[in-house]
């Protein structure tokens, strides 16, 4: 009989701000982690992440390398952020030359089960619930849809 070779869920090598509430299990290596966040379960934060001051990771989030966010988001329940395009017809299988990065503003709420492609995301915007952003979005404002679009400036 075959055994699969198991690796357990952990949080290592992470730099913590002060305040940082985590609920478990998560997965979360590498990453940097700002002062005052809540990190809700089953969430799964790659390495060289960078997440600033005050924001809150909802359960089952799955936030890629390459991701920034500023201070004071919200990425909400189960919300996909995605680095490999596909460039060349499948996934990059390991060529990270391949993977494009992402870098969400200051004040930036993202909505239930959002996908958000490789975009930059200036502040004060609100993306709707299942929204998948394949733009940057350069316009403060609440963006829903797919492809997400601008219903109204802020």
């Amino acid at each position: 009989m075959n055994h699969p070779k198991l690796i357990n869920v952990r949080i290592r090598d992470v730099e913590f701000g002060e305040n940082v509430i985590i609920v478990e299990p998560v997965n979360i290596y590498g990453c940097k982690i700002g002062n005052d966040c809540f990190i809700g379960p089953f969430v799964e934060i790659q390495k060289d992440v960078i997440i600033g001051d005050r924001c809150k990771i909802q359960s089952h989030a799955f936030v890629c390398e390459l991701v920034t966010i500023g201070n004071d988001c919200v990425i909400s329940h189960g919300v996909m952020f995605i680095n490999d395009l596909f460039k060349t017809g499948g996934p990059a299988r390991g060529n990270k030359a391949l993977w494009k990065s992402t870098h969400i503003g200051n004040n930036v709420s993202i909505g239930t089960n959002s996908t958000i492609l490789p975009v930059n995301i200036c502040d004060n915007v609100v993306i709707g619930s299942g929204s998948v952003v394949t733009k940057d979005i350069t316009v403060s404002g609440i963006y829903a849809g797919n492809p997400s679009k601008l219903l109204r400036k802020l």
